[in-house]
């Protein structure tokens, strides 16, 4: 599927869905304990710790006028680092959808597509020339997805990028579907016992606690690269300390504009918002959880964007 204007532009309507519920199962290999950056081992149970979606909805609606005619937004998620290691991040691209059924295939298109978010922090784990084979299918609790692989199987990620990867998928076709349902792979309409030798996938998936899989704080409106109005919304999503979140403008390395706004709840994924009026220019926009321990407890997690005020 063609990438459309991926990631959307100033004021987003934000219909939070947390990307919430489980984390991804995966399974390294039996001879090897998960590290922190790895995909947890066992199935879990059900979600925990974040809102839940509102069913059949996507994550973010475009206002009227502003997505080009046919388009929807869906969620789609990619890696990026923090000080803790890899975690998951989601953009939202705009996609020809022929329904709202079909969310879900575009959505997963979207990630096999690309190896790299339009943000260039964001990346993909999912090795290239995998596809979706059939449309994504939802019955009786449980989201199916049949992939094929690359001609010859193409490469084969090792245990800790085969469960981001995992993660990836599971993450975004929920989101793209606003549920939390088991999610069953196929390969080529067929179950298989793993991916690449390494990820278990001969149960339907979860995903886990999402603490360990996604940052703590993420923007989702405005896009990377977008140019805006010189006043615009600032939208997200946080799971921070006393539902506190710092946020700054830079131009250059100065810091121009500073603040705080609040997250919905603190210590879980929850939205937050705020307002900003900038001089015509280009910045770096730049939200982050606070730190209590005074960098003790490591670096905090942050997101930014470049944007263009004109």
């Amino acid at each position: 599927m063609p990438r459309t204007a991926a990631v959307l532009g100033a004021v987003l309507a934000v219909a939070v869905l947390a990307g919430c519920g489980p984390s991804t199962p995966t399974a390294p290999p039996s001879s090897n304990s998960p590290s922190a950056g790895a995909a947890p081992s066992s199935v879990s149970g059900a979600p925990s710790g974040e809102a839940q979606p509102a069913p059949g909805a996507p994550e973010l609606a475009s206002p009227p006028g502003q997505a080009p005619p046919g388009t929807r937004a869906v969620p789609v998620y990619y890696l990026g680092h923090t000080a803790a290691g890899d975690r998951l991040y989601r953009e939202f691209h705009q996609v020809r959808v022929a329904g709202a059924d079909d969310l879900g295939s575009a959505a997963v298109r979207e990630l096999l597509a690309h190896p790299a978010g339009v943000d260039p922090n964001y990346r993909s784990a999912w090795p290239t020339g995998w596809t979706l084979r059939a449309p994504v299918r939802r019955t009786a609790g449980v989201i199916t997805v049949d992939l094929t692989e690359p001609k010859g199987g193409g490469s084969r990620p090792d245990a800790s990028r085969a469960g981001w990867a995992t993660r990836q998928l599971v993450y975004t076709v929920q989101g793209a579907l606003g549920a939390t349902d088991l999610v069953r792979v196929l390969v080529d309409g067929r179950q298989v016992r793993q991916l690449w030798g390494t990820v278990a996938v001969d149960q339907p998936l979860t995903r886990g606690d999402p603490y360990t899989s996604r940052s703590l704080v993420q923007i989702d409106n405005p896009g990377n690269g977008v140019t805006l109005g010189r006043s615009f919304q600032v939208s997200g999503e946080a799971a921070v300390f006393e539902a506190t979140v710092l946020w700054e403008v830079l131009s250059g390395t100065t810091v121009v504009r500073h603040g705080f706004t609040t997250t919905a709840e603190g210590q879980k994924f929850s939205p937050y918002s705020f307002s900003l009026t900038l001089e015509p220019g280009s910045y770096t926009l730049r939200v982050y959880e606070d730190d209590p321990s005074g960098g003790q407890g490591g670096a905090p997690d942050s997101d930014s964007k470049s944007i263009t005020v004109r």
